[in-house]
């Protein structure tokens, strides 16, 4: 855990440069409204990333959650233009979601197909579905009640934040005290010694896919109501985003390491990077790039950390 605490360390040190950065280059970008915008934007990658925590805790991989999330945000829209409250609206989604992770959850877990093979399969599946079954067209003319979940749009930034603040602390405390999570960290770490502690993980891994698919259906609800018509083809590389957060944030792609303070951060730092580009008046095409290099250098103190603890154990020495 000891280099866990230095990732999240790192990043938060990021974080506070780039914000140091911008309050003396462009104050601006910390104007209220400005700030709430990027908070609404993310709220959607931030959900779904925990989602992605668990599943890459396992050791697997879900890259079709754009997918997904075009999916449950469509199916919202049309059964909300139906007439359907909200609240059933919002719980279909999450049910709907939940509905596609057990299906790679299964998939991966009974069936042993590789998780990147099994997403990247419904990845391409649910988007192709989705254009063929809504012809490409758009959702629009969504109803009043359906936009920012019946709440007048200075009430709802507030009422996300405190949703978000709960979410984050229930996931938080379930990751450091329910016996659910030590299977999820025992299963990444080591799927054979799991099993030989007496852990279900082909249960644990449906269930991580499951849980994730289901964030995925409330963050797509969350973000389409701030609009009032939804892309068929929304959600397009935010799976992309989602898993560079999580693994910049310190979670181990390997599995068996991480937390949800490590992706907060994760997300709160390749968040900001585009906005702080812009205000800082450098092209955008520069975001992606620092985007690969932030990538690149989390993945490599990863491998860097895992050689040292190597050349550290016993066998390594031995080997030596």
């Amino acid at each position: 855990m000891r280099s866990l605490g230095a990732r999240e360390t790192s990043v938060g040190l990021a974080i506070f440069a780039l914000a140091l950065l911008l309050a003396v280059l462009a104050p601006g970008f910390f104007a209220r409204d400005n700030l709430a915008d990027l908070f609404l934007a993310n709220v959607p990658v931030l959900i779904i990333a925990l989602g992605m925590t668990l599943v890459i805790l396992t050791g697997h991989i879900d890259i079709s959650v754009g997918s997904m999330f075009a999916c449950c945000a469509v199916a919202s829209g049309v059964l909300a233009k139906a007439g359907m409250p909200m609240v059933p609206v919002l719980l279909v989604s999450c049910a709907l979601g939940g509905l596609l992770g057990v299906v790679n959850g299964l998939l991966v877990a009974r069936v042993r197909i590789p998780s990147i093979v099994v997403t990247l399969a419904t990845m391409i599946a649910l988007r192709e579905g989705l254009r063929w079954a809504t012809d490409g067209a758009w959702i629009q003319d969504l109803p009043v009640e359906y936009q920012w979940l019946g709440t007048t749009a200075a009430v709802y930034p507030w009422l996300v934040l405190a949703a978000v603040v709960v979410l984050l602390a229930a996931f938080d405390w379930a990751l450091h005290r329910l016996p659910a999570a030590r299977a999820v960290y025992a299963t990444g770490s080591s799927a054979h010694a799991a099993r030989l502690a007496g852990i279900r993980v082909e249960a644990v891994t449906a269930a991580v896919f499951t849980v994730a698919g289901a964030l995925v259906g409330l963050a797509a609800v969350l973000n389409s109501v701030r609009f009032n018509q939804i892309p068929s083809n929304t959600g397009l590389g935010l799976e992309l985003k989602v898993i560079a957060a999580v693994v910049v944030g310190g979670t181990a792609i390997t599995g068996g390491r991480g937390s949800v303070r490590g992706t907060v951060l994760g997300v709160v730092l390749l968040s900001a990077i585009g906005p702080a580009l812009t205000f800082l008046g450098v092209t955008a095409y520069w975001e992606r790039a620092l985007h690969g290099v932030i990538i690149l250098a989390a993945v490599a103190a990863d491998a860097l950390r895992q050689h040292r603890s190597m050349l550290l154990s016993p066998s390594g020495r031995s080997a030596s």
